[in-house]
């Protein structure tokens, strides 16, 4: 390039392009918390007006089809019932407008708002926000109902906690899950599978797997080899989670968690707390995980080892929402009769 000096041209257009990066996502984030507190506002207004006028649900649906209709002859598409619905619900469901995140936008929304309960709701935007979630990411996190199967280890405090703050991790409980789900392997029913095959697709779908297992995994290894002696072993999956600074050793078993299993990892757990961790790692975690568990084996397989082991049931299927839906009520309503 005659007359231009190259390396300088280059730092001009870097300069230039970080500029306009920028000024877009400051557009978009503009232009999103206005359209959010647009949407927000159409809402109480619905609201105030059916209250008002005392307007009866079979009356509701009218109105909204009126509006519906009205709206879209003069500004256009994004008006329909149905959107008017869930803008209506959006106002609903955080009556506050300084708790609406403009971190999410309205597509977010619209998924979360497809749930009825308000902790169930404030859950997923906390979690949106810290994970940095994509509408597909929330989609599929929702359907696998993340929430019931996280707040199903806690009480009633730590439902509402959870529900408030997202999900914190700060011991090694926070990162243990029961069940699982990888209904993203899609493995028919009817399919007899092997350990290896389960392992193999949990690999190959390594960025959906990820998301499963949460916030913080790297992926180390697979069959991961110790020896010890002349004899030689292999964990099936090595994570390392950058939050708790310590490896997470992972065991998949295709049937039963039989008690050996878990003797199994503790040795393994033993193995790198001696021969792998660096000076400043934390004590390993180790998690069998089983297509079924015996709680009362489990209980007293894990009872006095000192290492941190947990035992957890996989899916291949989505959980029954109602049966989920049924524990958390039980979990809420046990803690209000003071258990």
């Amino acid at each position: 390039m005659k007359g231009i000096e190259l390396k300088d041209y280059k730092a001009l257009k870097q300069q230039i392009k970080n500029l306009l990066i920028e000024g877009r996502q400051k557009a978009y984030q503009s232009i999103n918390t206005i359209l959010l507190q647009t949407y927000w506002n159409i809402g109480k207004y619905i609201v105030e007006y059916e209250q008002k006028g005392n307007v009866k649900a079979k009356y509701g649906e009218q109105l909204l089809k009126k509006l519906s209709k009205d709206l879209t002859f003069e500004f256009g598409k994004g008006f329909s019932r149905s959107n008017l619905t869930y803008m209506r619900k959006f106002y609903l469901m955080f009556p506050k407008s300084e708790t609406v995140s403009h971190k999410l936008s309205w597509s977010h929304y619209f998924e979360i708002l497809k749930t009825d309960d308000r902790l169930e709701a404030s859950f997923y935007v906390k979690q949106c926000e810290k994970e940095n979630w994509s509408v597909r990411e929330l989609k599929r996190q929702i359907k696998s109902m993340l929430f019931h199967r996280l707040a199903l280890s806690k009480d009633k405090k730590g439902v509402i906690k959870l529900a408030k703050a997202g999900q914190d991790i700060s011991r090694p409980n926070d990162i243990v899950k029961d069940p699982y789900v990888f209904e993203f392997l899609d493995i028919p029913r009817q399919n007899l599978y092997l350990e290896g095959e389960i392992e193999k697709r949990l690999i190959d779908n390594l960025e959906k797997f990820l998301l499963e297992l949460g916030k913080g995994f790297a992926f180390v290894g697979r069959q991961y080899k110790i020896s010890i002696g002349n004899r030689h072993f292999y964990v099936d999956l090595v994570f390392y989670h950058r939050i708790l600074k310590c490896f997470v050793l992972i065991d998949l078993k295709r049937g039963e968690i039989e008690h050996n299993d878990i003797g199994q990892m503790n040795l393994y757990l033993n193995y790198f707390a001696e021969e792998e961790n660096e000076k400043d790692d934390n004590p390993p975690i180790g998690i069998v995980l089983g297509a079924y568990k015996d709680k009362i084996l489990v209980e007293y397989s894990v009872k006095n080892i000192s290492n941190k082991l947990f035992v957890s049931k996989y899916q291949l299927y989505l959980p029954n929402k109602e049966e989920l839906q049924k524990e958390l009520i039980k979990i809420i309503e046990d803690g209000e009769n003071g258990w």
